[in-house]
């Protein structure tokens, strides 16, 4: 038994997998592995699941924890029979591969959402032999289905992902919901110095389905407006859409920015955009209207969640509607409109208050 976790006379031990926690910045897996597990201990005691030392310095001070191998580790299969021997009553992972083979405790898995298996191209940044794996995975929901059915309770982040789930029969097990929520911006106060919109924020990936392409191709009819690429980006994509840059058009990349540079460029007379086909959430879309800053998305369900009337919508299809819809947003009325009711909606989401949903699942388990 790994001595570093200092056990206690408590009714429930509780794990949480932190695994997924990136240790050189966040996506939105680590983002919401380590916000949800930090919120998570503030309600009850909790011991967290590593794989790298250097995740310790995203848990709780002085939180118990437990060292095993990686989420990509041949041993992954395995990790029920590790985990048996620490005695949980309950474990939480952020993800649905854990192993469960052979468990003695009450699991609960979750599943983001489906939007792999309708664009099957993996993330760029894993090894050949994990995205390998990654696109047979996502051929069929056979794999998913046997993964999730060996939990006993299925975690999605969204209503609309449950939907989705109940609609392809995914999992026999109950779904819940447990929100993701926005990172809460504090150093830049939101500034609108000038009646007309200067500056579009996109924060993404550039994979297909995000449409970075109809952004660029808008910028023809946004003149004075300037296009802002915040994400990392290869070199043969940027060239791709580079190529694509309209006369004229004001069109920055970036290739990553910190939190506050990021938060600086939302501050700036901006509003966020994004012209996606698809999505699992739309993280940067909450982050934007927790802050106070007008966005103008697709129109596709999973933004009318997020968002409801705290954004204007567009046919990500038709560049021209998109430039329509950001130009909305230069009336000053129209604007403190939709900045009011994406505060308002924003503000039922805190991991507070998807800690809580969480802990009341793990508590009818137990």
């Amino acid at each position: 038994m790994d001595k570093r976790a200092a056990w206690y006379n408590t009714p429930m031990k509780l794990f949480f997998d932190a695994r997924y926690i990136r240790t050189d910045f966040h996506d939105g897996i680590s983002r919401y592995t380590t916000e949800l597990g930090n919120a998570l201990a503030k309600l009850t005691k909790v011991t967290f699941i590593i794989c790298n030392p250097g995740q310790r310095n995203f848990l709780p001070k002085g939180a118990d924890y437990i060292e095993i191998h990686e989420p990509t580790s041949p041993k992954e299969p395995f990790t029920a029979r590790i985990l048996n021997k620490y005695e949980p009553d309950v474990v939480v992972s952020p993800m649905q591969t854990m192993g469960a083979a052979g468990r003695k405790y009450k699991l609960i898995l979750t599943s983001h959402d489906m939007i792999y298996y309708r664009h099957r191209t993996p993330p760029r940044n894993l090894p050949a032999p994990i995205r390998a794996g990654w696109l047979l995975y996502h051929l069929t929901y056979g794999p998913q289905r046997i993964a999730l059915n060996s939990a006993d309770l299925v975690a999605t982040v969204s209503h609309t992902s449950k939907r989705e789930f109940e609609a392809a029969k995914l999992t026999k097990r109950p779904i819940i919901v447990v929100p993701n929520a926005p990172q809460r911006f504090h150093s830049h106060k939101v500034t609108h110095d000038s009646p007309i919109i200067k500056n579009i924020v996109y924060m993404g990936s550039f994979m297909p389905y995000k449409n970075v392409e109809a952004l660029i191709a808008a910028m023809q009819w946004l003149p004075g407006k300037t296009l802002h690429l915040l994400s990392r980006i290869s070199p043969e994509r940027r060239r791709e859409l580079q190529a694509l840059i309209p006369k004229n058009a004001d069109i920055r990349f970036y290739g990553g920015v910190s939190d506050d540079e990021y938060e600086a460029l939302l501050a700036d007379n901006a509003l966020l955009a994004t012209a996606s086909f698809d999505e699992g959430y739309g993280l940067p879309i909450a982050e934007a209207l927790a802050m106070g800053v007008p966005v103008a998305v697709s129109d596709i369900p999973i933004f009318h969640e997020v968002a409801a009337g705290g954004a204007v919508y567009f046919d990500p299809r038709r560049p021209q509607d998109i430039a329509s819809a950001i130009k909305r947003l230069d009336d000053t009325a129209t604007r403190e409109e939709v900045i009011q009711r994406g505060s308002s909606h924003m503000a039922t989401f805190t991991w507070q208050a998807s800690a809580r949903e969480l802990l009341h699942a793990i508590e009818t388990l137990v």
